[in-house]
């Protein structure tokens, strides 16, 4: 299934990167990059980095969740076929292909014609309207 594939590798990559979010949170605190820039050194906060990490999954997961039902809905979408509404022929990769084409490409069956009782009716009615 390639939508899912796809699907997983965004939510990796989203996932991937809140995790840095977390780790160069923590590397601030043990590190103390203060430091560098000349303030006085502080010793390291444990709580700080829990709360700040407690707030970055807070907001992840509601991100990554919508993500995920956003790219599900987009697969769905997209996994339409376009059907002319004159000639039926099916879209498929921007060529317009008869439908008997398309399944004996995809399904590898065969197919023939034949008329459903509902339009044989339509069509008798048509050819002579003095039949109820």
């Amino acid at each position: 299934m390639k939508e899912n594939r796809y699907n997983s590798r965004i939510l990796w990559y989203e996932g991937i990167g809140f995790l840095i979010i977390i780790a160069f949170s923590w590397l601030t605190e043990v590190t103390d990059l203060r430091n560098f820039t000349g303030d006085t050194p502080t010793p390291i906060n444990w709580n700080q980095c829990l709360v700040e990490t407690c707030i970055v999954l807070l907001i992840a997961l509601p991100v990554m969740f919508f993500t995920r039902k956003l790219l599900l809905r987009l697969y769905y979408l997209e996994g339409f076929l376009r059907i002319c509404a004159w000639c039926k022929k099916l879209e498929e990769n921007g060529k317009w292909i008869p439908i008997e084409t398309y399944f004996k490409e995809h399904f590898k069956m065969e197919s023939s014609h034949g008329i459903c009782p509902e339009c044989f009716e339509k069509t008798q009615k048509k050819a002579d309207p003095e039949i109820n």
